[in-house]
């Protein structure tokens, strides 16, 4: 950041007083200008004993199967992105259920919150975002194809859980160690 956004003076990066870590600051009006982490909302939709994939039409991983999720917008409560995102990307109706995972990533300052959800119809097709959306049951998820570890490891979670009859709330942490792709032919 080179201008502050709230009177276009420069910015310097310093540690404010009061503050712990260095941020950019107006040297003139002395506005701060906070750089926090992205959450990223969706949901698992479930439909009797499968749940809904969306096949990615937009980079990163273009052509790779990944949840339903994006970038929660200003003024939106968690349930409502995951909501909306399930729509843009699926068409797919859903009620928002319980809380599932919350993942932090910080290599990318992201921080991605799951729910369970339930689809109310089979009215659903792809969004600008998908080229396809599909029922999957477990074992014929494309497990090699899946876009994102984050979302991986929470479908293989989920699955575990269900096995045992209790789905719970699971929290972790991913580094970029963990992020990579298990083809090495691809790049995130």
């Amino acid at each position: 950041m080179k201008f502050c956004s709230n009177c276009s003076n420069t910015v310097e990066l310093r540690i404010p007083d009061g503050d712990t870590l260095p941020r950019h600051v107006c040297t003139y009006c002395n506005t701060i200008h906070y750089h926090n982490p992205k959450i990223v909302v969706g949901c698992i939709p479930e439909w009797e004993d499968k749940i809904l994939l969306c096949r990615r039409a937009i980079d990163p991983r273009r052509g790779w199967w990944t949840l339903p999720a994006g970038f929660m917008e200003n003024a939106e409560t968690l349930e409502q992105g995951a909501a909306r995102e399930t729509m843009e990307e699926a068409n797919a109706n859903v009620k928002i259920n319980d809380l599932f995972t919350i993942y932090s990533l910080p290599y990318i300052n992201q921080v991605y919150v799951l729910f369970r959800a339930q689809l109310l119809d089979l009215n659903f097709k792809p969004g600008v975002e998908s080229l396809e959306v599909m029922l999957f049951d477990e074992n014929k998820i494309p497990w090699d194809e899946i876009a994102f570890r984050v979302i991986h490891d929470s479908l293989k979670i989920y699955f575990n859980q269900r096995q045992q009859g209790k789905l719970g709330f699971h929290m972790g942490v991913l580094d970029k160690a963990q992020s990579i792709p298990r083809n090495p032919n691809v790049t995130i």
